[in-house]
């Protein structure tokens, strides 16, 4: 699996993760949260959760106590056969959901491979999971180039995330208005223009060189300005060749060139950054789609399908929905031991045994042999060297991924059925 391919697949585990846990809520102060920083001795953490099941056996409620010991209980089990933090941390949440007409659930969920490093220890016992930390490390860091001039000013810089970094701004001394009539007029129209040419050689200049060596994290260059300076610039080819690719049209109109105008023109340019990201899957998606409907087709879809192709090598790129929560979830019998695997929705109601056909009540949930059906594709896509999208539900083409193929979709190497 690449590099840029599991680092998507740990930011989109961690934001379904978020989305299931903002809408989780305990009865009362029952929901308890441990984020353990990679610099935290695992062994301390165990310590200190020790003590707090103690302190629990001092609530009042005998409901919430029992709750909280549950919780609590929960998460020292799932640290305790760790010897030491791993690389990047972990998180537990884990506590008593309400599901409905008073009922609550056991859950817990561990995030133990997260995008970022958790920063800071944290433990909390509340109605809701403390998720501050995931957010923070699921903020969008793409970088774009941005630049602002007019014949006054210009700066540059970088727009990732939430921030916006200007890394200089440029004043240009050019020559303003002048009374000169005659051949005096036509030599200070010339001189005003050398000035210009040579400011806006500059600032592009300036910006380029700082940009050059950043280029291959960066997804586009977006440009903009007060009046038509900006298009004026573009049109003189002033910028390096390699950065020149990078530019990414249309050009925005904003009120400044400096540092103001930069934070003005991440405000306005936001869909067309959002654009440039989508634009890729989108050409996969419309190639599926297209593919389909030929005689032959190079593609095909739904769950048996693709693993059909899969085991037999005919998978050249696996198209995944960022929508896609289906999971595989394991099931061992207590009666016949017998174990098998289902696709299904999280929260699905326990199956009778295939074997033996005993009652759900005599089913136990394998945890051992439960994954995601995301995870377990993208590994049968690595035995065959497939590549693997994750394709998202922000555009017509994403949305209809999951809405008409189920999240699940391939392009072949060679015609297939």
């Amino acid at each position: 699996m690449s590099e840029e391919l599991e680092m998507q697949q740990r930011r989109l585990k961690a934001r379904n993760a978020l989305d299931d846990l903002s809408g989780m809520r305990g009865m009362g102060t029952e929901l308890v949260t441990v984020i353990i920083p990679p610099d935290r001795a695992i062994h301390d953490v165990r310590q200190q959760l020790s003590q707090e099941l103690g302190q629990a056996s001092n609530i009042k409620s005998k409901q919430t106590k029992k709750h909280v010991s549950d919780a609590i209980e929960s998460a020292i089990s799932s640290i305790n056969n760790m010897r030491e933090t791993p690389e990047s941390g972990i998180a537990l949440f884990t506590g008593h959901v309400i599901v409905g007409n008073n009922k609550t659930r056991m859950t817990t969920i561990v995030i133990d491979d997260p995008p970022e490093p958790f920063r800071s220890f944290r433990y909390r016992c509340d109605s809701t999971f403390e998720v501050t930390q995931l957010e923070d490390m699921l903020i969008d860091k793409t970088c774009y180039g941005i630049f602002v001039i007019d014949r006054g000013e210009a700066a540059y810089g970088l727009a990732s995330g939430k921030s916006v970094h200007c890394q200089e701004e440029i004043q240009s001394n050019i020559m303003g208005k002048h009374r000169q009539g005659g051949q005096s007029a036509q030599r200070f129209e010339r001189l005003i223009e050398e000035h210009a040419h040579k400011f806006f050689k500059k600032a592009a200049e300036h910006a380029s060189n700082y940009w050059l060596g950043l280029r291959e994290n960066m997804e586009g260059i977006i440009v903009g300005g007060p009046g038509a300076t900006k298009d004026q610039v573009l049109k003189g080819e002033f910028f390096h060749h390699e950065i020149a690719k990078l530019i990414r049209k249309p050009t925005f109109d904003v009120g400044y060139s400096n540092e103001s105008g930069l934070r003005e023109l991440v405000q306005r340019a936001g869909g067309l950054m959002h654009e440039i990201e989508l634009d890729a899957e989108k050409q996969l998606v419309d190639q599926f789609l297209s593919e389909i409907m030929q005689q032959h087709p190079k593609a095909t879809y739904g769950e048996m399908m693709i693993r059909s192709a899969l085991e037999q090598g005919a998978v050249d790129t696996l198209l995944l929905s960022e929508g896609l929560r289906k999971i595989r979830q394991g099931y061992t019998c207590r009666q016949c031991q017998h174990g098998w695997q289902v696709t299904a929705d999280r929260l699905n109601e326990i199956p009778p045994c295939e074997s033996c056909d005993a009652a759900p009540d005599q089913i136990r949930e394998d945890p051992d042999n439960t994954t995601t059906l995301m995870d377990e594709l993208t590994v049968m896509a690595s035995h065959s060297s497939s590549t693997v999208k994750l394709i998202s539900m922000d555009t017509e083409e994403g949305a209809t991924l999951m809405e008409a193929f189920a999240g699940l979709a391939a392009l072949l190497r060679y015609p297939w059925s």
